[in-house]
């Protein structure tokens, strides 16, 4: 039987002095912890600091109904069996890095967290946050999606991730995605979001200065691929590096070409594999 979250565990944990984390808002079941979070930030009437800010604030659920992953897909998986959450942090002035760097912290929190309880993963990602599992065949294990807010005091990006947790194979949606059960890892939920949100906190933070684990993890970047792009079209070629402002820039006929959105697939010879991205 697959138990609750313990939202008080990671308040205790993340809320404490030292840590920017203000507040975390537990639901048993939620349409979309991202929707919840904007609306938190419309709330606020008043400028940044003290109590008047929806900064640093977490929504986290363990059954999230109507998840939506990157260009209006869906995302649902058994309550209990994942990590939903999302967090409000403050909107920098590159934000095409927010969902990137998030990234960034979620593979090291995939990393310590599996590596602690004894079967340490090694997790990689697909530009621009997809986040792979070599252990399964490069399936996918997670997504982020992050959006921007705004309230009368300012602006906030929301970060909201979805990690498939304690999945069994027959629970996945498609054969491309994988859970970190699947791969041989049980982990506590409690452990994996403060371990993220740690790592979240301390990316954002260093700003410029992450970027250069993000382009080391990002297993795009080499790559063949094929790129989607949101209002049709598909570009190939090879993915050759990751620019300033975060686009993915691809050696194509004719020349280079950066791409700012747009789904990525890993071309591989043979199995077919590599379908397009979203919240698993």
């Amino acid at each position: 039987m697959r138990e609750p979250i313990r939202p008080d565990l990671i308040r205790a944990a993340l809320v404490t002095s030292g840590r920017p984390w203000r507040a975390v808002e537990f639901h048993p079941s939620i349409g979309s912890t991202n929707s919840r979070a904007a609306e938190i930030v419309r709330s606020y009437a008043a400028g940044p600091g003290g109590d008047d800010s929806p900064l640093w604030r977490i929504v986290l659920t363990d059954d999230q109904t109507g998840g939506r992953g990157r260009l209006g897909r869906t995302w649902q998986v058994p309550p209990r069996a994942s990590l939903a959450v999302s967090a409000v942090v403050p909107a920098p002035a590159e934000l095409g890095w927010v969902p990137l760097l998030a990234g960034v912290a979620l593979v090291r929190a995939i990393t310590a967290v599996t590596a602690s309880g004894g079967t340490p993963l090694q997790p990689r990602l697909k530009w621009p946050n997809d986040v792979l599992l070599p252990e399964d065949d490069d399936r996918k294990v997670a997504g982020i999606l992050s959006e921007f807010a705004e309230w009368a005091g300012g602006s906030a990006v929301v970060i909201g991730t979805g990690v498939n947790v304690d999945q069994t194979r027959d629970e996945l949606p498609v054969d491309t995605a994988t859970s970190l059960r699947v791969a041989g890892a049980v982990v506590r939920r409690e452990d994996l979001v403060t371990a993220y949100l740690d790592e979240l906190a301390a990316v954002l933070q260093r700003g410029p200065a992450a970027r250069s684990e993000y382009r080391s993890a990002c297993a795009t970047v080499g790559s063949h691929v094929r790129v989607h792009l949101p209002a049709g079209g598909v570009a190939e070629g090879r993915a050759v590096r990751v620019d300033d402002t975060g686009a993915l820039v691809v050696s194509v006929a004719g020349g280079e070409q950066a791409f700012s959105a747009g789904d990525v697939v890993h071309v591989r010879p043979a199995d077919g594999r590599g379908g397009p991205s979203g919240l698993a």
